[in-house]
């Protein structure tokens, strides 16, 4: 069990992580040769210029400048001080409600944090309850509530703070509701025309002999919604040719590094392994290997896109559909269509870069069977993973290691050692067993068919914040009590155990200290150095950029990564509003990890490319401009788009609707194999016919 001490240690190692991460990014987004990887954004708008495009040679990889190391920490001010209209504008209303969310921790937990310091500190450690009781403690567990006798009046304290505490939290997030909402009507009310505003995704479109996809959608659309109905788009089965063309781009980097490799060494030809990772197999020529498969691909890329011209089976039964306005649009994606609900399925339309391609293509029957398949294996996995849980709490135990470990018992006991192991080594394994668990996760939700990379991130977040509140906070706490107090269970009687539990818990504060400073503190101050971004990008710009361009695809902005760091927000308000009556101690703790991580995130999201889409001409094309919106990517920028273009747009005043089908042509009512239930012709049919 961490004792002052131990916190102290665990403490001073991550605060000195912390700070040479800060110091180590202050020296390196000075280096001119790292420009571009804390400044993408500006460099995609075309406001700033690679300093290493004149001076000294030295100039262009070194900051030379010594006045500017005076000034290495101006970063924090200039990202404090951005107002949040620009914010708004650089980096996207996603991205300043999203670090509201520190701000709200910072709102709720300095009132929080004052008065619990105030008022239950004192109450608890004036107390001398766990000294005459048989469970394991230490001097942080006298400020907790398990220092309070039972029965004791003193708990009329922490019950009315608890209140307290409740209604605060409430009403701050009454108020940041009226914010958020206020601004994103602000924001809606500013924004211009986007693609996903007037379109809505059609699915599980019935088959019809008669008539394509494509002429059942424009058709059906025509008769039922005659006035808002502009174009639409079916959506195709190009997923093995999305491979082929990632195949391909694969393949011209490795040629265009070869390339240069030769330009620079003329003498000798560059070679490859054909074999498996290329370290196997005979050798041959690089530059003629890798043209030859060039040339392979784009053969076998020019049949596979033929083939979904003329395959019928390469459409997917599903649409995109426009509407000539925003109402109509939200008319048609928050109703039923017709009289059976398992056909012509409706939803808004994801923003057209934000469409996960790869899941358009399945049948909507398989997604419950899927989504069943996933939630059994997301269970087993909470299930098994309490086996590393139960391990990190093990750690913890000095006792347990000794047992497991005996010819180390020496070394273990000295003070550094043991508080290094107690304080610090479980937060760092239970970080180290959390760091694929994101990465197994957004699979999952891939699996189950979600339609969008923003869904596919939400479903990713829910099941993790799921899977931290049953292990991370539940199963730590449970295994940690009943490792800590093995000892108390064994000697006391079966009908004490849930009492000693009831002390344990609050004690279990501890274990969550080291786990924040090691994640919330040293992590978030890890993450504003872009380790990842910074390799990446000198890996590229070495051996595969040759042009402007190629630099600028080199470049990653980054994301707010949606899908990890918010369950971690949601965790450490959990920690917080849980030990803030029970153990206050925890609280300062949860305070430094949202004002740093505000920091942290605000500048990164100043640096972030804005993921919005504006059109500002004048006399706007809507029909124009949603005609392309929902191609498949690997379509765009070729000579075919045309034939995977949007049907051309009926005439407004056209009433009778051109029909394939055999039963009746130009008429409303639909053919009896599509399911469907069409509503009669206006009134004014009735007049022309007459």
């Amino acid at each position: 069990m961490a004792t002052i001490e131990d916190i102290g240690v665990s403490a001073a190692i991550n605060i000195l992580s912390a700070i040479i991460f800060l110091l180590a990014f202050a020296f390196l987004r000075l280096q001119p040769i790292n420009d571009r990887v804390y400044f993408p954004k500006w460099y995609l708008k075309g406001a700033r210029q690679s300093p290493s495009h004149g001076g000294a040679f030295v100039r262009k990889f070194v900051n030379l400048d010594m006045r500017s190391y005076l000034k290495f920490l101006s970063w924090m001010p200039a990202a404090l001080q951005m107002p949040e209209d620009e914010l708004i504008s650089h980096a996207g209303l996603d991205s300043a409600v999203y670090l509201r969310i520190y701000l709200i921790g910072l709102k709720i937990f300095v009132p929080i944090t004052i008065l619990a310091f105030v008022v239950l500190v004192p109450v608890n450690w004036t107390n001398d309850t766990l000294e005459g009781m048989k469970v394991e403690h230490s001097d942080i567990d006298k400020l907790s509530i398990s220092n309070i006798p039972f029965g004791s009046k003193r708990f009329i304290a922490h019950l009315v703070m608890a209140y307290a505490f409740t209604f605060w939290t409430c009403y701050v997030l009454l108020r940041e509701y009226e914010i958020v909402s206020t601004m994103r009507l602000r924001f809606l009310a500013s924004e211009k025309r986007r693609p996903d505003q007037f379109t809505v995704l059609v699915r599980n479109i019935p088959p019809d002999p008669d008539e394509s996809i494509g002429e059942l959608a424009e058709h059906f659309f025509l008769v039922n919604h005659p006035d808002h109905y502009l174009t639409q788009q079916v959506v195709y089965n190009a997923n093995k040719l999305a491979k082929m063309v990632k195949e391909k781009k694969k393949m011209q980097n490795w040629l265009d590094y070869y390339q240069l490799k030769y330009e620079r060494n003329t003498t000798t030809r560059p070679t490859v392994k054909t074999g498996f990772l290329g370290c196997f197999g005979s050798k041959v020529d690089a530059i003629e290997h890798y043209t030859s498969e060039i040339e392979r691909i784009e053969k076998e890329e020019a049949e596979e896109r033929e083939k979904i011209v003329k395959d019928p089976k390469s459409v997917v039964p599903a649409a995109f559909v426009s509407f000539r306005s925003r109402w109509g649009a939200a008319v048609c994606a928050q109703t039923q269509q017709t009289s059976n609900p398992t056909v012509w399925l409706t939803e808004w339309a994801p923003e057209p870069r934000d469409v996960y391609w790869d899941n358009l293509s399945i049948p909507i029957v398989h997604l419950t069977v899927r989504r069943l398949i996933i939630a059994v294996a997301f269970f087993f996995l909470n299930f098994f993973y309490v086996i590393p849980i139960t391990f990190v709490q093990s750690l913890a135990n000095i006792e347990g290691i000794e047992k497991a470990v005996p010819f180390l018992k020496p070394v273990i006991e000295m003070d550094t050692i043991k508080s290094f192991i107690q304080g610090f080594l479980p937060g760092i394994a239970l970080k180290i067993f959390l760091i694929l668990l994101p990465s197994i996760l957004m699979f999952m939700s891939k699996v189950e068919g979600l339609t969008s990379v923003s869904s596919l991130e939400r479903r990713s977040a829910s099941k993790y914040y799921i899977f931290l509140f049953f292990n991370v906070f539940l199963g730590s706490i449970i295994a940690g009590s009943a490792l800590e107090q093995l000892q108390s269970y064994l000697h006391q009687s079966a009908n004490q155990i849930p009492r000693t539990i009831g002390v344990a818990i609050p004690m279990k504060a501890t274990f969550f200290i080291t786990y924040v400073m090691v994640d919330g503190w040293a992590g978030v101050a890890g993450e504003i150095l872009r380790l990842k971004p910074l390799v990446i990008f000198h890996l590229k710009n070495f051996f595969l950029v040759k042009t402007e361009k190629d630099r600028e695809e080199a470049m990653d902005p980054g994301s707010i990564g949606f899908d990890s760091n918010e369950p971690q927000i949601q965790l450490y308000f959990l920690l917080g509003l849980v030990y803030a009556v029970v153990t206050p101690f925890l609280l300062p703790f949860i305070l430094i990890f949202f004002g740093l991580a505000y920091v942290v995130y605000r500048h990164q999201e100043a640096m972030r490319k804005d993921t919005l889409e504006r059109a500002r001409e004048p006399g706007f094309d809507l029909k124009t401009y949603l005609a392309s919106a929902y191609i498949h990517p690997v379509f765009k920028g070729d000579d075919d788009d045309e034939k995977f273009s949007m049907a051309d747009e009926v005439e407004a005043d056209q009433v009778l609707v051109a029909t394939k089908r055999q039963s009746r042509r130009n008429t409303p009512v639909p053919s009896r194999h599509n399911g469907s239930e069409s509503p009669s012709l206006p009134e004014i049919v009735n007049d022309q016919r007459l």
